[in-house]
């Protein structure tokens, strides 16, 4: 742990809340596209990032009670929620690029990133193209570090989606899936866990326009084989950023196997398991997943970044993170070895 003063706090007017108790949202529009946000609170910033088809309202239990200790930012992503939905790219890259700009926008010069399932992926990538803007990195459910995914989301990326998920939307297909979604409860399957809050995703897609950006996000980072993009030739670079996991142990999307490997593989990494939790930990237990935020921003340092520390960081290389690791996790940077040429 690098032990450095806190950096200086972010200082914002109270948002005033909506019927729902919640800040309501706002919107700046940075390159020509309107961003929608959430934003309350006072004190270090705190950035909330949601996960693929979703959007801020799913923080929706936390935002209060973080606002009490913390500046909260929680953006629609681009394509994702009120934010516009262009023909874009839709890349974790971009959306690293958008975040970075909209808290620029915002005067918020650094902070903690919480990501969940995509939202993750793109921490991490906000992380690694803005190590001098992370503080600390908190990944829930995170996508990006494994190639497992649910395969539901596998067929989501074949040509035809769009067509799949317009038939969702239909009464007697509807009322057809939630039949086998209550069966599976009744199983008490993994999927049945995640099932009702995934399918309340593709209640939250009801135009073609929706439906297309989410299908060009699912592409960037997802095709039949599974996910695409990985973090895991980069994890290294996360020595000295204080970074928690957090995971369902019944997750059905990402596979908690995931966050044994990404801990092994994030040196100094903390992780914290949800027993009985699906995808969406902080939903099941929304009260220990608030603890366990502020405790970690209150005992950890914010991250020192400093160009000669990326630099050794950057010449030691893999070989000094992947001695011991799981063989799933060392055969996936084996792999990202032979495709970055290293």
């Amino acid at each position: 742990m690098i032990d450095v003063p806190r950096r200086r706090a972010v200082r914002t007017a109270p948002a005033r809340p909506s019927a729902d108790g919640q800040p309501e949202l706002r919107h700046r529009v940075v390159h020509g596209h309107r961003r929608a946000f959430r934003m309350a609170g006072e004190g270090p910033a705190l950035v909330l990032v949601h996960g693929i088809g979703d959007s801020s309202a799913t923080w929706a239990g936390l935002i209060p009670a973080l606002a009490r200790t913390h500046t909260v930012i929680a953006p629609d992503l681009l394509g994702h929620g009120a934010s516009d939905k262009p023909r874009a790219d839709y890349s974790v890259a971009a959306y690293a690029n958008g975040l970075r700009d909209l808290l620029s926008a915002l005067g918020v010069e650094s902070a903690t990133l919480v990501g969940h399932s995509l939202g993750g992926g793109v921490a991490m990538q906000f992380a690694y193209q803005f190590p001098e803007r992370t503080e600390r990195l908190i990944l829930v459910s995170a996508g990006g570090v494994g190639r497992e995914v649910n395969p539901a989301l596998r067929l989501a990326s074949l040509p035809g989606a769009h067509l799949a998920l317009s038939a969702l939307r239909l009464p007697g297909a509807r009322l057809q899936v939630g039949l086998v979604v209550r069966l599976m409860r009744l199983l008490d399957t993994d999927l049945g866990q995640d099932a009702p809050e995934l399918l309340q995703l593709v209640d939250a897609l009801p135009d073609a326009t929706s439906r297309n950006a989410f299908i060009r996000t699912l592409r960037a980072v997802v095709d039949w084989r599974g996910q695409v993009v990985t973090m895991l030739d980069r994890c290294y670079l996360t020595a000295g950023m204080p970074t928690m996991l957090l995971w369902g142990d019944r997750d059905s999307v990402v596979p908690v196997r995931h966050a044994y490997g990404a801990h092994e593989a994030m040196p100094g990494s903390r992780l914290e398991i949800f027993e009985g939790a699906g995808h969406f930990p902080f939903h099941s237990d929304p009260d220990r997943f608030r603890a366990l935020v502020e405790e970690f921003t209150r005992t950890t340092a914010p991250a020192d970044w400093s160009r000669d520390h990326w630099r050794a960081l950057l010449r030691a290389g893999r070989r000094t993170v992947t001695t011991g690791l799981p063989d799933g996790t060392a055969q996936d940077l084996r792999e990202a070895s032979e495709r970055s040429g290293t």
